[in-house]
């Protein structure tokens, strides 16, 4: 979350990554119970929230659903497999964005437009980026147990 909110100001191409929702994904899918990625999402989001400048509660809201949609998919497909989990990141990615989108368009009133063409490019490059990161993770998990 602190890599969310400090690095882009110092490293602006480093913006387009999206690592709480990465993360979300990640510790959703490997629980494979919807509430407990649901409440993953609710406590990382409102993680976000508290550092950004948005209204509590955005960033929040949408992880959550993200968090209990990935541990759902967990449930029912091979989630070990790197393809999988690039289309998952990528699709979150998507999903997050539109419904943030959608969220602040229609509870704070702002008129921006979804830029898709950027937020397409944006989620190839999480896609990318998520699938050494979850190695990571894994490698971790496993030398803890």
């Amino acid at each position: 979350i602190l890599f969310q909110v400090y690095v882009p100001r110092f490293f602006g191409f480093l913006s387009y990554l999206e690592l709480p929702l990465l993360v979300t994904v990640y510790f959703s899918v490997m629980r494979r119970q919807p509430p407990a990625g649901a409440l993953t999402g609710c406590l990382i989001g409102l993680a976000q929230d508290s550092l950004s400048s948005l209204p509590l509660g955005m960033f929040g809201i949408v992880k959550t659903i993200v968090g209990y949609s990935a541990a759902s998919i967990s449930l029912r497909f091979d989630v070990e497999n790197s393809g999988l989990r690039y289309l998952m990141c990528f699709g979150f990615f998507i999903g997050h964005q539109l419904l943030f989108w959608t969220l602040s368009r229609t509870l704070l009133g702002t008129h921006e437009d979804p830029r898709l063409p950027q937020t397409l490019i944006a989620a190839v490059l999480n896609g990318v980026v998520a699938l050494p990161l979850f190695q990571v993770f894994d490698k971790l998990k496993s030398e803890a147990q």
